[in-house]
């Protein structure tokens, strides 16, 4: 051995293999593009021409090789993914038998591929299928349609993984298996989500564009509204949704749950059928998490009821007849997945070997194409098939000419191939035929029987070869194979297409009943309710140190409107309140006022409802109840006025039963609005003079001296009477006394009688 120490250093060490010399970041680029593309290419799209990825390609050609059609009987699954796995597939046999399952689940394909026997798992849990092992398989009916024409020369095959056998690169269907099943993948940076389509529906519109190619999407969808999928379940989704879904290969739509409601017993909804692939026991735990977490007080008992006759039925117990179905159902499908989306994204490996998403109208004419040179490939191999029986016939025939002569050839001559090629100038395949058969049928040949298939074959063969010549011919040889399909395999659609209402989720103060209740406010800030409007509330006790603020008559059900001094609004549910039998709690829990600011009233009523906000530095507004609405923590500005100034009392402005003798009794809005100051100075003006604004200082109400304030604003009718109090004293201005200060928005007004001129409030008088 050589010591390389005796190398001299000058010396150069040549390689003898090649070295790598790329970058990390390129060898770490393509390995990986390498690697997307095996992904892409190999495992996770489907094939337009038959709409199978890879594993679902090998397993039904192993099956077929197998003889597991569907007239046989079946055979273990351990045995198919044996196979499958040792000459086709060469990955997890888990995989690979999950694959198989699929394709066997009525409730998952809409045309299963397979007829299993076993436990194949059920729709409410689809991976509780039985180990393959247990399990038996053989093909459907419907998988004929993807074999029938493999050995007719019709496909081009490849390698398997070790070269030792063939496999088909794509299998001939007869239908286009890629809209009928669909099928769900991801790849490496992209996803399919193909929808499974009605046989009838999509042979009809294939046939339609074999005969006008000029159809737009709009028109092929007149023969596809939307897919169809293995349960009777609703699809919503509107037709101008779904015509856009289709023209461009991506949307989604939506599935609602079917029900009725029981003819006998009127308080039991019966769910008769669940959106695809949706377990009836998680659609049970979601209503059953609403019940306990009193988000659905209609709803008093659900119980599963599905056996073998009814693969759905599912029971809500409502608490009573007077229950409306239709809004508790509209609630389960906008919280449960009664009602589910599903996404559509429409790509595949077309034709020319790429993925690529395509609409409606391109699956259809490239799988067409595909079919079209199916159909050719099938009758040129047949067409071989013909020429080849037609020259065997052909020297057979010579043989029966020459019977006698041909028989001693065979028998006396050393080569009587030869000379049978030499003497009747035959082909060797010819005398390959001649010399194959028995020499007593030799003998037997009917010149008759010959000319009989000769003829026969030959009509064949024209009829082929015009099939071939004649491209409207081979296309209506299509449509007769397309419709024949149809009438042996095709059925009627499962999933109704109906456009629905969008279903609503009901608010939280939907769900509580609605109760007269009191909302009672302190000085401190502290809030609770009572049961009832027929409350005391200044009377109720109170902490140390606090007492009585404001109150306000509402329900259970609705919004509490707080005003605090500084003109800000909050809101809160009335169902969220504390109860009157403590002291409340206080607002600052759950509400968070600017510093210095205490709440100073409360508000209740429809949204609606109009309400004059007003300031003691005489400017004010017209609002809606509604308006003071906010889910902000720290309030909403709704009034501004000075530091110096408050915020009067927030009057209401209502509508009131009026008797007039030529309308008689109606009621008629509040159409004036009375204004007086600590001068004792009064205005009454129309209210149409006062603007509506949602937020804002608002506009003059009365003409203001230095130090005087508005004490109070009321709106009135013009028929109403007014109640002045001053103090301990109070007069009722009847309207014909009220004329003396009518005037202007902004005037100065009339100043009240002596002793009257310290006002306190003024109020309509009842």
């Amino acid at each position: 051995m050589s010591d390389i120490s005796n190398i001299p250093p000058s010396a150069t060490v040549i390689p003898t293999e090649a070295m790598d010399t790329r970058s990390v970041a390129e060898f770490t680029e393509q390995a990986y593009l390498n690697y997307a593309m095996y992904v892409i290419m190999d495992r996770a799209l489907p094939h337009i021409a038959d709409g199978l990825k890879p594993v679902q390609r090998r397993i039904i050609y192993a099956m077929s090789e197998l003889g597991l059609k569907s007239t046989t009987k079946p055979k273990k699954s351990a045995r198919t993914v044996g196979d499958v796995l040792g000459k086709y597939h060469p990955h997890g046999d888990t995989a690979c038998y999950e694959a198989m399952v699929l394709m066997a689940q009525p409730f998952s394909y809409r045309y299963p591929l397979i007829t299993g026997q076993g436990n194949w798992g059920s729709p409410d849990d689809p991976k509780s299928f039985a180990a393959m092992r247990y399990t038996e398989a053989k093909m459907s009916a419907y998988t004929n349609t993807l074999l029938a024409e493999l050995a007719q020369g019709t496909v081009d095959w490849q390698d398997n993984f070790d070269g030792s056998m063939q496999e088909p690169v794509t299998l001939p269907a007869r239908l286009p298996n890629i809209l009928l099943n669909g099928t769900t993948g991801i790849a490496v940076g992209m996803a399919t989500d193909i929808p499974p389509h009605n046989l009838n529906e999509v042979v009809r519109a294939a046939v339609r564009l074999l005969k006008n190619p000029e159809l737009s999407v709009k028109q092929l969808t007149q023969s596809i509204p939307a897919p169809d999928l293995p349960t009777p379940a609703e699809i919503i989704t509107s037709k101008k949704d779904l015509q856009a879904m289709y023209e461009s290969g991506r949307g989604s739509y939506k599935m609602r749950a079917v029900y009725h409601v029981d003819k006998q017993e009127k308080n039991l909804v019966i769910i008769d059928a669940l959106p695809y692939q949706v377990s009836g026991n998680k659609i049970q735990e979601q209503i059953a998490k609403l019940m306990i977490e009193k988000k659905l007080p209609w709803v008093v008992d659900i119980h599963d009821e599905s056996d073998h006759e009814n693969a759905c039925r599912i029971v809500l117990e409502l608490r009573s007849t007077r229950v409306d179905v239709d809004r508790v159902m509209s609630h389960l499908f906008a919280s449960t997945d009664l009602e589910t989306s599903y996404r559509v994204n429409m790509n595949m490996i077309g034709l020319n070997g790429k993925p690529q998403v395509k609409n409606l109208k391109e699956i259809l004419e490239e799988w067409l194409v595909s079919r079209r040179q199916v159909v050719t490939r099938r009758l040129l191999f047949r067409l071989d098939k013909i020429d080849k029986r037609l020259h065997i016939l052909a020297g057979l025939l010579i043989a029966y000419l020459h019977i006698d002569e041909v028989i001693r050839i065979i028998r006396e001559e050393d080569d009587p191939k030869t000379e049978l090629m030499n003497r009747y100038d035959l082909s060797e395949v010819q005398a390959n035929a001649i010399l194959d058969i028995r020499l007593r049928q030799l003998a037997r040949l009917q010149e008759i029987e010959l000319r009989t298939e000769k003829d026969e074959l030959e009509a064949e063969r024209a009829i082929i070869q015009e099939l071939l010549d004649n491209p409207e011919s081979l296309t209506n040889l299509m449509i007769e194979e397309l419709e024949a399909d149809m009438k042996e395999h095709g059925n009627n659609r499962v999933s109704p297409v109906v456009e629905r209402n969008e279903a609503t989720a009901l608010k939280e103060s939907d769900l509580v009943p609605s109760e007269p209740i009191t909302a009672i406010l302190s000085k401190a800030g502290w809030i609770r309710a009572a049961k009832g409007h027929d409350v005391d509330a200044a009377g109720m006790s109170y902490r140390s140190g606090d007492s009585y603020q404001a109150h306000v008559r509402s329900k259970s059900n609705e919004k509490i409107y707080i005003m605090d001094s500084t003109g800000r609004s909050y809101s809160i549910d009335a169902h969220t309140l504390a109860s009157a039998r403590g002291q409340g709690d206080p607002l600052t829990s759950v509400l968070k006022p600017a510093s210095g600011a205490s709440f100073e009233q409360l508000l209740a009523g429809e949204d609606e409802q109009r309400i004059i906000l007003a300031s003691s530095q005489g400017y004010g507004f017209i609002n809606t109840l509604g308006n003071l609405e906010t889910n902000q923590k720290a309030g909403k500005n709704v009034i501004n006025f000075d530091q110096d100034a408050k915020l009067l009392k927030v009057a209401y402005i209502d509508a009131k039963p009026i008797s007039d003798e030529d309308t008689g009794s109606e009621a008629q809005a509040q159409d004036q609005i009375a204004v007086v100051t600590s001068a004792g100075y009064l205005l009454i003006f129309d209210i149409d003079e006062l603007p509506e604004q949602q937020r804002g200082k608002g506009n003059k109400l009365i003409n203001l001296k230095d130090g005087e304030q508005v004490i109070a604003v009321t709106p009135i009718h013009h028929s109403d009477s007014l109640t002045v109090t001053a103090g301990k004293r109070h007069v009722t201005l009847k309207p014909m006394d009220l004329a003396n200060y009518t005037g202007k928005r902004g005037n100065r007004g009339g100043q009240l009688p002596r002793g009257f001129q310290n006002v306190s409030d003024i109020e309509v008088a009842e």
